[in-house]
């Protein structure tokens, strides 16, 4: 049999469709009739079976009313006034009498048997109404085919800016399955798992029908489905999803009716092409390549036990979200295909051996979805065309990793006492590329992005333009004002410390905040002109012509306020900020490449120089001492609204520009928490771990040219992989399987609550220890990677557990690094 091509169109497709129509139309008209027939001759054999039963009864109770007859006529009968009197009778024509009781017939028979007619009922009703099921079914039988999958939006894969692929989103569709494409392993597995007798049975089996409901009735459950593939095939391309008794009758009408017109193979290749095999897949090739890498002709026996298996739970058993389970499942299929003769039990022993290694990652970090919100905007803005695409965008993973973390630690720590319960994070590198992006505390409790769509009041951090203007307008960090009493218009500003300093410089009163300065400032050099400097700075946000604004009254975005600041340090107004570098197709050519940056209007050297300068007195002698770090330079501002409803810290350094949020969804004010108290002790955090993760990175691909990720390593034979359940911050359990990590003497209660929220859904990967230990020496523990990092490093640093005795030197290290920061459990220690 040969299959035309599936990306060829075919001129016959409509005609064909309306045959097939035609003929089903027929076949419909066809059935109807017999079924009406066939009803109407059952209610009538059931009449006379009714009619010949209840002469019978009269013919059976003749003898028992003659006798009654001839003792009542020897017997003296009453009369109305007590005495008695012969009974006269009358002789009739025939030998019968008058005064004898007549024969009853069926039907009055049935009248004075009340129980007979309710059995009747009984049997005659559910029937009556099992066939006007039967027969609306049919009249509603929807067309063959007439149901499209829907497929969602088009499939995106991720890329870091390193080219690890780090998520995919929408729904993969792949190329449509051929006979010439499928391997005969693949047809087995699916055969076996799924439908044993499929080459014999005609659409629906009814020996499996009885089968599974004799299981279930054992089980006191659903534990078997009878829906033959055949069933699955027509339901899936056909029918809704309603589970429902008129749902299975037109399955079962719409099976028939597809084994007399299609082969088996063309229904089994229907089946695989329509399929859900989780992850976003729809259709075997789709799934291949989603899990693989590959095209479903190149799956091995194992990879093709491992998607057989995913067909009866594909969102519980997706690889990608839960290894162990599809593993156990694909030794399901592999020891059903040995009972059904598909393969030798040897063949099922080397493929249960062969490690199934997966080219897409586990299920996307939480975090991440914030920054994949915004990327999967950005590339159907940049490239619309259909497809499958992949995007190779700027996040750096390690950053990424690193700013969750702060931000979460710090909120869990004091987030209450200081009734903070939201965070957001933005780092942008000089280029204007967004390295890392925190939009909330928890994606799944909220997907509302609070570094890009919240718009919220800057405070003191809105004083960048004021001061940049003032310098470009010839003022200098030197410049004396007096720091007074003022009023403009009606508007009278005060210092957040109720006190005023007399003459100070602008670089001091910068670093220190003092509001009655800007305010001055803003009204000499005139709010337009401060307006027009964010402007080119990149604030794109309304800004009202009031004198508050130099306060920074006026509501913007974290991410437009770090791209300000982000401009300063790279002398560009504005700086363009981005998240995609290249989107590629299934062809050769990449469907977008970021272009070179556009020259963009350089910032004064002076002003700019000049206001470096400021930036850096506030972290030195200024509000923002707490984001100091040795041996780094580090400018900064911070930003307080009023009654503590918003805290903000934009830190700059050489290389980074982070801008950090902390405040309540509800407004509401927070325990006198200010820019220079979490935003920037998160900053520093932040920034400490960020140095020595850039010093040490790697070489990484080039993303201009939008070369593809490197291969990664298969992990090693015997590894144990999987979502794992916290026992502590230092033991996990595999699906019953207890394993202790090395070096870690773990931690209970908040520590383990948090590290299970960290490991939520995502794959850890457990080797044995570089000392030889066995997986069986359980004192040795074992060596956890997650994301490609060590787990046990990330615990230790993070404070979440103390280093055991026998820890390598790394881990003594780790925990020596969080002994210094006062993180996790050291805190509780000072």
């Amino acid at each position: 049999m040969t299959d035309p091509d599936p990306e060829r169109p075919n001129p016959s497709d409509g005609q064909d469709a309306r045959k097939a129509a035609r003929e089903a139309g027929q076949a419909a008209r066809t059935l109807f009739r017999q079924l009406v027939f066939l009803l109407v001759t059952g209610l009538r054999s059931l009449m006379r079976g009714l009619v010949g039963a209840g002469r019978a009864m009269g013919r059976a109770s003749g003898p028992v009313v003659s006798g009654l007859r001839s003792r009542l006529s020897s017997r003296p009968i009453a009369t109305h006034g007590g005495r008695a009197g012969p009974t006269t009778v009358n002789a009739l024509p025939g030998g019968g009498q008058t005064g004898s009781s007549p024969r009853l017939g069926w039907s009055a028979r049935l009248r004075t048997r009340p129980y007979l007619v309710a059995g009747l009922a009984i049997i005659a009703l559910p029937l009556v109404f099992l066939a006007g099921l039967v027969l609306y079914s049919f009249a509603t039988l929807p067309p063959l085919g007439g149901v499209v999958p829907e497929g969602g939006q088009r499939a995106l894969t991720v890329e870091a800016d390193d080219g690890r692929v780090f998520a995919t989103r929408g729904a993969f569709q792949g190329q449509k399955l051929t006979a010439a494409d499928m391997p005969a392993h693949l047809a087995q597995a699916v055969v076996a798992i799924e439908d044993r007798r499929f080459y014999s049975h005609w659409g629906v089996d009814p020996r499996g029908l009885v089968r599974a409901l004799w299981r279930n009735t054992v089980s006191g459950g659903v534990r078997e489905g009878a829906s033959t593939i055949t069933q699955q095939y027509v339901r899936l391309t056909s029918l809704t999803q309603e589970k429902t008794l008129r749902r299975k009758i037109q399955e079962a009408f719409l099976a028939f009716r597809v084994e007399s017109t299609m082969s088996k193979e063309d229904i089994l290749l229907g089946y695989l092409n329509t399929a859900y095999f989780g992850a976003g897949a729809y259709g075997i090739d789709a799934a291949s390549r989603r899990y693989f890498g590959k095209g479903a002709k190149a799956l091995t026996l194992p990879e093709a036990a491992m998607l057989a298996g995913l067909v009866r739970a594909p969102s519980q058993l997706a690889p990608t979200r839960n290894f162990g389970g599809a593993k156990e499942r694909a030794d399901i299929v592999l020891q059903t295909m040995v009972e059904t003769g598909a393969i030798s039990a040897a063949e099922a022993d080397t493929a249960r051996a062969q490690t199934i290694t997966l080219r897409t990652p586990p299920e996307t970090p939480p975090g991440t979805n914030y920054f994949l919100d915004m990327v999967a905007a950005d590339a159907k803005r940049l490239s619309d065309t259909p497809g499958d695409v992949t995007l190779r965008t700027t996040l750096n993973l390690d950053l990424q990793s690193l700013a969750e973390g702060v931000v979460a630690r710090r909120l869990d720590a004091e987030g209450a006492k200081k009734k903070a319960s939201q965070g957001a994070m933005v780092v942008l590198n000089k280029e204007g590329a967004i390295v890392a992006m925190v939009g909330g505390r928890d994606y799944e409790d909220s997907q509302f992005n609070r570094a890009t769509q919240a718009k919220r009041q800057a405070g003191s951090l809105f004083k960048l333009f004021v001061y940049l203007t003032a310098y470009e307008k010839g003022l200098t960090p030197e410049t004396v004002l007096v720091d007074r009493p003022i009023q403009i218009g009606d508007w009278e500003p005060q210092n957040a410390s109720g006190r005023f300093r007399g003459a100070v410089p602008l670089r001091t009163a910068f670093a220190q905040s003092i509001n009655t300065i800007a305010a001055q400032l803003a009204d000499e050099i005139g709010m337009a002109s401060v307006i027009q400097t964010a402007r080119k700075l990149g604030v794109t946000s309304d800004l009202p012509d009031v004198p508050s604004l130099a306060l920074g009254s006026a509501e913007v975005s974290l991410l437009e306020m770090t791209r300000a600041y982000a401009s300063v340090l790279a002398g560009a107004q504005p700086l363009d900020t981005y998240g995609v570098h290249a989107i590629r197709g299934t062809g050769p050519d990449p469907l977008y490449l970021r272009p070179d940056a556009k020259p963009a209007t350089p910032l004064p050297g002076d002003s700019r120089a000049m206001m470096l300068d400021s930036l850096q007195a506030v972290v030195d002698s200024g509000t923002g001492r707490a984001a100091r770090i040795a041996n780094l330079a580090v400018g900064g501002k911070t930003g307080t609204t009023q009654d503590y409803r918003d805290a903000w810290f934009v830190g700059v350094t050489p290389d980074l520009v982070v801008g950090v949020w902390i405040g309540n969804d509800d407004n509401s004010s927070m325990n006198k928490v200010g820019g220079g108290d979490l935003p920037a002790a998160i900053f520093k955090d932040f920034m400490q771990r960020a140095n020595t993760q850039m010093a040490s990175r790697r070489k990484r691909p080039s993303a201009a040219r939008a070369e593809p990720a490197p291969a990664k390593d298969p992990i090693v034979a015997g590894a144990l992989r999987g979502v794992p359940e916290v026992i502590d911050t230092g033991t996990l359990s595999f699906r019953g399987r207890t394993v202790r990590l090395l070096g870690v003497d773990g931690e209970r209660g908040a520590l383990a609550r948090q590290l299970a929220r960290y490991l939520r859904r995502r794959e850890v990967v457990c080797a044995q220890a570089a000392n030889g230990g066995t997986e069986d020496a359980a004192p040795q523990g074992l060596r956890c990677q997650i994301d490609g990092d060590d787990l046990a490093s990330l615990i230790l640093t993070a404070g979440g557990a103390r280093a055991s005795e026998d820890a390598p030197s790394d881990l003594l290290a780790a925990e020596e690094q969080a002994r210094s920061e006062r993180a996790g459990l050291w805190r509780r220690e000072r």
